[in-house]
């Protein structure tokens, strides 16, 4: 195979090419491959890595003109308005008859005026060299060799500039001629060539159009010709080489329609192999023990490499192996789409259609099998044939509409072996495909086949199955959403490496760094290349412990996907990071992620849980029951009226009704605007039950502390404080954030945004400023208690004393602790332990 196509079939057998042996091995690695009977040059992979097939180097299908024979009838017409040209430049591909050395004419430009307006002619010489001329004006510029003739493909380019008549001739993407001067006449300027010309392939024009003679045409084939009013320069060159059209200042582009061909011109629509930029791949020369360099596009021997570890693994995967799913695939397709054994199995071509079929097949047998965890053998087996499907060139000639289920299939077969259950699999062959960033790598050459796809009225296409998904436009998006490609990385046995951070844990016990977000790769694409830029992005957080944000992304060791890959900051930064998403700031483009850092919580059973659900309800009852009794007796025993007892009735209102809705709030979840209304009304009463009972802390500090203020004036006060506050709060809240306003589980403030804030934070504070108010109560009660034990028991015992301080100090903060809300304290406690859990449930059903 060539070096590509070699390269590429190791990679399918989750091996590399050969490597250069050490200088120490050579001599007995040679006489190795002589007793396996190989002999001359082997391919051999590049140690630094730099030598990797460019992604626009593809085959294609154009329409190629045959010469068959040098003849004076043969020719072929450009129909094209040429304007006039101060620079020009010319290329197309060219397949020199070796046969005849006779001068040919490989085009010819004529204008009424000049017949030999523009020219390039060529022969082979006596030592086997194609040596081209061009003409301008009918000036002649020597010949000069260009490339070999060999009967291979040979790609040129010719250049020409009015100013100081300067032209080049480029073979094979290397400048082979250069000069200046070329059809100056005397002391004049250079002049444009003329324009409204006739432009003739294969013939020289002895007339306007016509006049050929036999021993000037053309014998070869030809195919690629593109004309430009300006001279390219050699990297431009370079993309033409490789079967890129230059749009910019375009005259004419290589098209059937646009030409005009003689009868007996043999036109045929063949594959053409682009080269790709780097021309020679390293050998290594099997009896001489020496290195050299050879076409990349000439077939050689090859050999694939195994690393020890992952040969054997690969071993023991196809020996432990029911090959239930391979032999389903193979049985379903009627043909061999993946080989039982990955080392014995041979080259496979595959084109758009079979590997569609393929693909099809096998999203059936994974959709349907029996058993949900792939076996290692199966893994392996799936990811060779998603290799080979991603390699498949897609030539323009074919079908496009196959194109966009072939992405379906590919991304729902990506989808289904990324699933949760699989980790283990994918931790038992870690050695031979190191994690499943493998996949990563798969899906973006994958994306590549999407470009045929994109016109002017379809400008980007998505793909996507569940959590996986692919876009093209001209920035390439990939993501793989959160339960998929995430827990494989942050499985057990997951190969990729993370580097955990150590930080402020709060008193947390930290666990580990998770993968918390969907994986993004971004790229930018101009011509079809990757180019790298700065980028910004969000990513929601798919993980509901409590977490430290920082901000990672992810780049492959290797370009090889076998490698895996590694987590790090490198050119990252966190822009902002909310409980919700981390947005960050990278000044590349690869594939990113974010990784979160895990604290253990307390974990409740669905057994505690029930037990604690069932406990707020039978609390929420018995309080609400004793509330209603409490009203009743206010208002039947007829308690004198005063600002003590109209603070406990609106207290007791308040809290009866927070109550009585917070136990028929589950009955509200189906139904999301009842919910809606639920989640406001709880949060008013409980917010109003809040603000009573900060105002039972200030009529207790109003009865210690002299205050100058009217009975009238504070009730208004209170009124406001109670009623008017939760009012404003609620109102702003439901203003600011109404569509973060209710969880998403059940009909309470959402805590996964600030909205939560609108009720704890006022929380806390009047928890703060009652905490306050009691310890001054206990303070003035226990003086107040000390001084009465001295006027009415100064001869009392010490014992005696001691027990009526502590008397003086517990009444007051058992009768106040409820009263004032401060078993509300115990929530804050809650996710220590279940116990606390119980008592703060316990304790606020008593209050």
């Amino acid at each position: 195979l060539d070096w590509w196509h070699a390269d590429r079939y190791c990679e399918q057998r989750f091996a590399q090419l050969l490597f250069e042996p050490q200088d120490s091995e050579q001599a007995s690695f040679s006489k190795l491959l002589q007793s396996h009977h190989i002999r001359g040059s082997v391919w051999l992979n590049e140690r630094d890595g730099v030598l990797h097939k460019p992604k626009w180097r593809r085959d294609h299908i154009v329409p190629v003109l045959v010469f068959r024979d040098k003849t004076d009838t043969k020719y072929v017409k450009v129909l094209s308005d040429f304007p006039a040209l101060p620079a020009v430049t010319a290329c197309a591909h060219l397949q020199w008859d070796t046969r005849t050395q006779e001068i040919a004419t490989i085009f010819s430009y004529a204008v009424p005026t000049f017949f030999n307006e523009f020219q390039l002619r060529g022969f082979v010489d006596e030592e086997g060299f194609v040596r081209f001329a061009l003409i301008v004006h009918g000036h002649h510029s020597p010949y000069l060799p260009v490339f070999r003739a060999d009967g291979q493909w040979h790609h040129f380019c010719v250049t020409w500039q009015q100013e100081n008549g300067t032209w080049s001739i480029y073979a094979d993407g290397k400048r082979r001629a250069s000069a200046s001067g070329l059809c100056a006449v005397g002391l004049s300027a250079p002049q444009a060539i003329y324009s409204q010309g006739t432009f003739i392939i294969g013939q020289d024009q002895d007339s306007l159009g016509g006049t050929f003679r036999e021993k000037e045409s053309f014998s070869g084939n030809i195919t690629d010709l593109h004309i430009w009013q300006k001279v390219l320069g050699a990297e431009q060159i370079e993309k033409v080489r490789s079967c890129w059209v230059v749009e910019q200042d375009l005259v004419f582009g290589w098209s059937s329609n646009a030409l005009e061909v003689e009868s007996t011109v043999q036109e045929v629509t063949a594959q053409f192999l682009c080269p790709g930029p780097v021309e020679e791949c390293r050998v290594f020369e099997v009896g001489s023990s020496g290195f050299s360099y050879a076409s990349c596009l000439q077939s050689l021997p090859f050999i694939c490499r195994y690393r020890k570890d992952a040969y054997w693994q690969l071993k023991k995967a196809q020996l432990e192996s029911s090959h239930s799913l391979i032999s389903r695939v193979n049985m379903l397709a009627e043909r061999t789409v993946i080989p039982e054994d990955v080392f014995t199995s041979d080259v496979q071509d595959m084109n758009l259609s079979v590997a569609l079929g393929a693909l099809d097949v096998l999203a059936t047998v994974l959709r349907k099998r029996e058993t949900p965890v792939l076996e290692s053998s199966d893994l392996l087996a799936v990811l060779q044939l998603l290799k080979q499907v991603s390699d498949v060139e897609v030539q323009e000639g074919e079908e496009l509409e196959m194109l966009e289920p072939l992405g379906q299939y590919y991304v729902e077969v990506t989808e289904l072996i990324l699933e949760e259950q699989n980790i283990e699999t994918w931790s038992s062959v870690s050695q031979v495909i190191r994690g499943p960033m493998a996949v990563v790598e798969l899906c973006n050459r994958m994306v590549s086949h999407l470009a045929p796809l994109l016109t002017a009225g379809r400008t980007k296409v998505t793909i996507q199955h569940r959590n996986v998904g692919l876009r093209r436009v001209t920035v390439k998006n990939m993501w793989f959403g959160y339960g998929s490609l995430q827990r494989c990385l942050s499985g057990a046995g997951s190969s990729a490496v993370f580097q955990d951070v150590a930080a402020s844990d709060g008193g947390q016990k930290y666990l580990s760094t998770t993968v918390g977000t969907a994986v993004i790769s971004s790229t930018l694409l101009s011509d079809y290349q990757e180019i790298s830029t700065s980028v910004r992005y969000r990513l929601q957080h798919r993980v509901q412990w409590m977490v430290i944000s920082m901000c990672f992304l992810c780049f492959l060791l290797h370009v090889s996907p076998d490698a895996g890959g590694m987590w790090s900051t490198a050119g990252c930064s966190v822009v902002t990071s909310l409980p919700d998403s981390t947005a960050c700031f990278c000044n590349h483009t690869t594939n990113f992620a974010v990784l979160l850092q895990v604290y253990e919580m307390q974990q409740r059973t669905t057994k505690e849980e029930l037990t604690l659900q069932t406990l707020t309800f039978i609390g929420c009852g018995v309080s609400f029951c004793a509330l209603i009794v409490t009203f009743i007796l206010f208002l039947a025993v007829g308690v004198p009226k005063s600002e003590r007892t109209t603070v406990h009735k609106n207290l007791i209102l308040a809290l009866a009704a927070a109550e009585a809705l917070l136990m028929f709030s589950e009955l509200a979840k189906t139904n999301q605007v009842v919910c809606f209304t639920v989640t406001a009304f709880l949060h008013l009463f409980f917010m109003a039950a809040f603000s009573w009972m900060l105002v039972e802390g200030l009529l207790l500090w109003s009865k210690v502390v002299a205050v100058n203020m009217s009975e009238d004036r504070r009730m208004k006060f209170y009124y406001v404080t109670g009623w008017g506050l939760p009012v404003l709060i609620v109102g702003v809240t439901l203003a600011t954030s109404f569509n973060k306003y209710v969880a998403d589980n059940h009909c309470w403030l959402n805590v996964q945004t600030n909205v939560i804030w609108a009720f704890v934070g006022p929380v806390l504070f009047i928890l703060a400023v009652n905490t306050f108010v009691l310890f001054r109560v206990v303070m003035v009660t226990v003086s107040s208690a000390r001084r009465r034990s001295k006027m009415l028991t100064p001869n009392s015992s010490l014992e005696n004393q001691i027990g009526i301080q502590i008397w003086a100090t517990a009444k007051p903060i058992l009768v106040l602790l409820p009263v004032l809300g401060l078993t509300w304290v115990c929530g804050v406690l809650v996710h220590l332990s279940i116990i606390w859990a119980y008592v703060f449930i316990v304790l606020n059903s008593l209050q």
